[in-house]
């Protein structure tokens, strides 16, 4: 799987910070698992999502993200299969797979939109309003942040695979 990113969204006026130089959305393949990830941006709030997709045959393809045990940034919020792409790969939990991988793969999906995320675009849109104020606390998580949380989830996924394997 290519490494692919796009920059779709207008973030002029969200004020300085790392998200000016990042781009909106990224694909790539975790190098040890084999699995595709994606990291996606929420175009309303400016944070980050991140996404692991499971091929058809894995035990947890297609399996709802309150049954799985892992460990990721917020919990698991997402579980599906891709959005429709049409002809717009940029936006969508989706990837465009080389020739000979799945399509079909179950996304597995958390965001970084919890109590103590900083969200760029809430923060510019409403900076009248002291509730959406950027407080002390709160942390921006970066597309660096959001790859390794998609790399930690995909080894906690794979290893799920591993241990069905064995007890099976």
């Amino acid at each position: 799987m290519k490494t692919l990113e796009w920059t779709t969204i207008d973030k002029s006026g969200w004020g300085p910070g790392e998200w000016q130089t990042e781009p909106d959305k990224r694909q790539w393949q975790d190098a040890a698992t084999g699995l595709a990830c994606l990291a996606v941006r929420n175009e309303s709030s400016g944070n980050w999502c991140g996404y692991v997709g499971l091929p058809p045959g894995h035990p947890l393809h297609g399996k709802d993200y309150g049954v799985v045990d892992v460990d990721v940034h917020g919990g698991l919020t997402f579980a599906d299969t891709c959005a429709k792409v049409e002809d717009d790969p940029s936006r969508f939990i989706c990837h465009l797979p080389e020739p000979g991988e799945p399509q079909k793969v179950w996304w597995f999906g958390f965001d970084c939109g919890h109590a103590w995320d900083f969200a760029p675009a809430y923060a510019s849109r409403y900076r009248e309003n002291p509730i959406f104020a950027r407080r002390d606390d709160e942390v921006y998580r970066t597309l660096r942040y959001v790859e390794r949380e998609c790399v930690s989830l995909a080894t906690q996924l794979a290893a799920q695979l591993k241990r069905e394997a064995t007890d099976g």
